[in-house]
């Protein structure tokens, strides 16, 4: 089976990124990018999390987010997932000519190409969990089955 690989957002499956420009509104408040919403939401509640919505940019946002100076809520590993989720489908849901991409990947796997991130990402080896990659791939069967 065919792999699609994505990492850069000037790529061809740049949109997969979490750093695409693609805003959107979720719980009330605009998003600049799926990367500022989710790295707010592992500090729901503080002033941490709208500085971080309000952040010029998404590796910005992501900077603060990973900062382990701050505190991450005591559910940040439970929930992780179901945010990025949450977040990815709200993006593809919001924007049709991404929608359209993604849709258009078919059934082949989607990979991203990172070599420092043994989670979200295939890591250095392609050993990694490919978390983005997978939840993009569960995002496209949601969508699918909303299209029919």
């Amino acid at each position: 089976m065919m792999e699609i690989y994505f990492y850069k957002v000037n790529e061809k499956y740049g949109c997969f990124s979490n750093f695409s420009p693609h805003g959107f509104e979720l719980d009330g408040f605009f998003w600049k990018t799926s990367e500022h919403y989710f790295q707010a939401q592992k500090f729901v509640g503080t002033e941490l999390e709208e500085r971080i919505r309000i952040s010029l940019s998404p590796m910005e946002a992501a900077k603060m987010g990973r900062d382990r100076r701050n505190p991450l809520r005591e559910d940040w590993e439970e929930v992780k997932d179901v945010i990025m989720k949450k977040a990815v489908l709200k993006k593809f849901s919001t924007h049709k000519d991404i929608k359209a991409i993604l849709l258009s990947t078919e059934d082949k796997v989607i990979v991203e190409k990172t070599s420092n991130d043994y989670y979200w990402g295939c890591g250095q080896d392609g050993s990694g969990k490919n978390m983005l990659g997978k939840i993009l791939m569960e995002v496209r069967e949601l969508l699918k089955d909303y299209n029919n």
